[in-house]
C-alpha cells in the first residue's frame, strides 16, 4: 500500500544565523513539525553576501543536527571541543542533548554555496544525554547506482531494499533513513518504509513524481501511514527522503531548544543565562 500523502507544501524564504537567506520546508507555519522531524532548511546562493556570515556561536538543547552539503565548505566549532569542515557531499552530524554552543560557518567567499539543515527531536529519555559530534566526509557515504550510473542514491542513513549498505547516520530508536536521490534519465524506483513511519520529501531539484502527484523544486511532501512511494524521477532532478518512526511525546520548542514542557524550556534558559549549557 502506498503511503499516504498528507501534504504538498512550498519551502518558504527565510533567515537565520546572521542574516543568511534560506528556504524553509518544515518549521514555517503551515507545518511547524513532522514527528520525529523538526525543520528542514535549504541554503543555495552563488552570492556570499547571502551566507557569509554564517551562524555565530548559538545554543540548543533537546535535539540533533543534521547539516549535508551539497556544494561549498562549512566548518563547525563547538562548545565540546567538536571541530569539523566538511566539504561538498560531506555531513555534520550533532547531538545538542542537554546543551551546546556552536558556530556554523562558511569557509568560502565566493562561489555557490548549496546545503540542508535537518533537525531531528530526541525522545524526553535521550534529551539530557551529553552532547556529541561527528564529521562524515563524502568518501563514508555510500552511493548506490540504481539505474546505469545515471540514477544514484547516496545512503546517509538506514538501508534500502535489496541493497546491503548501511548509511554512517545511525538512530535505532526511529529506524532512521535519509536518502540524496538523483536521475540524469527518466527513472522510476519503488522505496519501502515501516508502515508507521512518517516522513516526507524534499525535491531540490527539476521535477519528480510521488505516488502519481507531480512535485517541483522547493516543494515538500510529506506521508502518514503506507510501506511504498513510487517515484519517476525526470532528466536532472533530485530530491531528499527523510523517514523514520514517531517519537509520539510533546513538543515544545522555543527558538533553539526543544524540550517536552514549557518549565524544561524555561529551565533551558536559566541553565544557558547561568553558563551550565554548553
Amino acid at each position: 500500500m502506498n503511503k499516504q500523502i498528507i501534504h504538498i507544501l512550498k519551502g518558504m524564504p527565510a533567515t537565520d544565523g546572521a542574516g543568511v537567506k534560506l528556504t524553509r520546508a518544515i518549521g514555517q507555519p503551515k507545518l511547524p513539525n513532522l514527528d520525529p522531524f523538526l525543520m528542514i532548511d535549504e541554503i543555495r546562493s552563488d552570492d556570499p553576501n547571502d551566507y557569509i556570515a554564517g551562524f555565530p556561536p548559538h545554543p540548543h538543547r533537546g535535539f540533533e543536527t543534521l547539516t549535508y552539503l551539497m556544494h561549498g565548505s562549512m566548518e563547525h566549532n563547538d562548545s565540546t571541543g567538536g571541530h569539523g569542515l566538511i566539504n561538498s557531499g560531506g555531513v555534520q552530524y550533532m547531538t545538542a542533548g542537554k546543551g551546546i554552543i556552536h558556530s556554523e560557518t562558511p569557509k568560502q567567499d565566493q562561489g555557490l554555496l548549496w546545503g540542508f539543515q535537518l533537525w531531528i527531536n530526541l525522545p524526553a529519555k535521550h534529551k539530557m544525554v551529553d552532547a556529541s559530534y561527528v564529521d562524515i566526509a563524502k568518501e563514508q557515504i555510500p552511493v548506490l547506482p540504481l539505474k546505469q550510473d545515471k540514477t544514484r542514491l547516496k545512503l546517509i542513513a538506514g538501508q534500502v531494499s535489496n541493497f546491503d549498505k548501511t548509511g554512517p547516520v545511525v538512530r535505532d530508536d526511529i529506524q532512521l533513513q535519509i536518502y540524496d536521490i538523483s536521475s540524469e534519465i527518466e527513472h522510476q524506483q519503488s522505496l519501502i518504509f515501516n508502515h508507521n513511519a512518517r516522513g516526507y520529501i524534499y525535491v531540490y531539484k527539476g521535477e519528480i513524481q510521488v505516488n502519481q502527484k507531480q512535485i517541483t523544486s522547493s516543494h515538500v511532501v510529506t506521508f502518514g501511514e503506507g510501506c511504498t512511494v513510487d517515484l519517476t524521477l525526470f532528466p536532472d532532478s533530485g530530491a531528499l527522503v527523510v523517514m523514520g518512526d514517531p517519537i509520539g511525546e510533546p513538543i515544545v520548542q522555543y527558538g533553539p531548544f526543544v524540550m517536552n514542557t514549557n518549565e524544561e524550556i524555561q529551565q533551558a534558559f536559566v541553565d544557558l543565562d547561568a553558563g551550565r549549557l554548553g
